[in-house]
């Protein structure tokens, strides 16, 4: 499963930190699009779809939420509470997010601009996907 934890370089002094997010630099590809959720009430799971073609990294910039991972092979859940680090999830990655903190606020840099027909929403679907990927 291609994901991968990114550190990102806080710069910091007695007046408070800041990261920069610069495209092939400490992001993997292009941003073509940036876009963040809040406001999601307990209990609530988003997501649930995976992407043909589209990379994405995800970053909690307030609060905190979970990840869940899944290759059609394995499955991983990883949390995500620090505004320095990102999540890079690549295509073919069916992911869901869940346990949002009330004051959580989850913002996504995506390779590609939305696109309908690169999303598979049904998990059977996307299982047949990756196993046709795989021969």
């Amino acid at each position: 499963m291609e994901i991968k934890i990114i550190n990102f370089e806080e710069h910091g002094d007695d007046r408070g930190t800041l990261i920069a997010l610069e495209q092939n630099k400490n992001i993997p590809f292009d941003i073509k699009r940036v876009y963040y959720m809040y406001g999601t009430g307990e209990g609530v799971r988003r997501g649930y779809h995976a992407h043909k073609c589209l990379k994405q990294v995800l970053i909690c910039v307030h609060g905190s939420c979970k990840i869940l991972l899944d290759n059609g092979m394995e499955k991983e859940d990883v949390l995500l509470d620090n505004p320095n680090k990102g999540l890079f999830i690549d295509s073919a990655v069916w992911r869901e997010m869940f346990d949002f903190s009330e004051d959580a606020v989850l913002m996504v840099l995506a390779s590609e601009l939305y696109d309908e027909s690169d999303y598979i929403r049904n998990y059977d679907d996307f299982k047949k996907y990756v196993e046709e990927l795989e021969a």
